[in-house]
């Protein structure tokens, strides 16, 4: 198992990128996509970059990051489950998660022609993730509690 942890480890942290990647990219196609017309070819193209986004990398980097992390959580001594950073970490692991659904259904809003948010909205939403992945670094290089 301890020959394992250091390939396990690099796989999962290259996940994390790429899924960090796809969550601080969509917004901000979102962003532009809210400042194009409904039904234009432009918008079309948004279209087609998001959804690529979303299942080519998104959906895939997020199940290879819980698999990996999985993997990482169930080798024996790697995680000190009676310690709170952990489960903070986890927490927020959770809410890029639920974050990550939401930006499914706002692609799929804009997809069936039903977007109803403006570019500053998506704007905003865009720092959500970068502050999440700060925590989360700190969290587990430093774990604080």
């Amino acid at each position: 198992m301890s020959a394992a942890y250091p390939r396990l480890k690099a796989l999962h942290i290259i996940a994390v990128i790429a899924w960090m990647a796809g969550l601080l990219y969509l917004p901000r196609l979102f962003v532009y996509h809210a400042a194009t017309p409904s039904g234009s070819n432009r918008a079309a193209t948004f279209e087609i970059m998001e959804r690529r986004l979303m299942r080519g990398i998104m959906m895939p980097a997020l199940v290879l990051t819980y698999l990996f992390g999985i993997g990482l959580a169930a080798m024996p001594g790697i995680v000190d489950w009676g310690r709170g950073w952990i489960w903070s970490k986890l927490g927020l692991v959770l809410l890029l998660t639920v974050f990550h659904g939401l930006l499914e259904r706002w692609r799929r809003d804009f997809a069936a022609g039903r977007n109803a948010r403006r570019a500053r909205f998506y704007r905003i939403v865009n720092e959500l993730p970068t502050l999440a992945m700060i925590a989360i670094v700190i969290l587990v290089v430093v774990k604080p509690f």
